[in-house]
């Protein structure tokens, strides 16, 4: 079985700490994920640095965003160009569709998440196109401060007949691959076939988080705000602190 993490943010997102190449280090050598997807908020430019870089590192990258709509969010997988955010979910799920993506629904009444509702992934699925693109639902969302909706996500997805999906929703290097999905093959194009088979299972490393998770959170993000993100120079190279702007101008 392969194992994806479908939902990582790289410094591309306002609130990552994490650069495309510390995202690809670490899952490299410290995980044993075999695809990932860069889903950035509103925006594409990190999951696409991400994929033209893999092959250095040994990892299939699938170019997602995490949209913001009206309604929720929704990660975009296997998509070339940015959606407009603000759409209703409705309308983000047939954009998404005629990229000839696919859709998760993201963290599910998610606390301070900005999460979908289930009556709203509901009415979506009643369009015959909308639910031919809007596939998945997050089962397993570790990224979530308070784990408890992961519970009431898993029972949607199963009452909806949606492919179970376990992401990390990861900000932080050392969380990529804390919630993953399983999936028959190794691929991205066996992913896809198992997400439109319903033949995946949200899977998660730890059930709760420890104090230390979340003083690691608010030390990481209080860096990112000054401009202070994780950096790796090249693969196999030590990962370090160093200012977004620097990393910026080095690309």
């Amino acid at each position: 079985m392969g194992k994806a993490d479908l939902h990582i943010h790289s410094s591309y997102s306002h609130d990552s700490t994490n650069t495309v190449s510390a995202i690809l280090e670490w899952t490299a050598n410290a995980t044993d994920l075999d695809v990932i997807a860069i889903t950035d908020h509103d925006q594409i430019n990190g999951a696409l640095e991400a994929r033209e870089r893999a092959g250095q590192y040994g990892l299939t990258v699938i170019p997602g965003i995490e949209i913001t709509t009206t309604q929720g969010h929704l990660l975009a997988l296997f998509v070339e160009r940015p959606v407009p955010a603000g759409l209703s979910f409705y309308e983000t799920v047939l954009r998404v569709g005629e990229q000839g993506g696919i859709a998760i629904a993201a963290h599910p009444y998610g606390f301070l998440a900005h999460g979908v509702t289930g009556e709203t992934v509901h009415a979506v699925l009643q369009d015959p196109d909308a639910a031919r693109v809007l596939i998945g639902m997050e089962a397993i969302n570790t990224g979530l401060f308070i784990q408890k909706s992961n519970q009431r996500a898993s029972r949607l997805a199963v009452e909806m007949q949606l492919a179970a999906v376990g992401s990390s929703d990861s900000h932080l290097f050392w969380t990529i691959g804390y919630g993953y999905t399983e999936f028959p093959g190794t691929g991205a194009e066996d992913l896809r076939r198992a997400l439109l088979a319903r033949q995946t299972s949200a899977c998660q490393l730890t059930h709760r988080h420890s104090p230390a998770y979340f003083l690691s959170h608010i030390f990481y993000y209080t860096l990112r705000r000054f401009g202070w993100v994780t950096w790796a120079s090249e693969p196999n190279a030590d990962l370090v602190l160093r200012r977004l702007a620097d990393v910026q101008a080095r690309a």
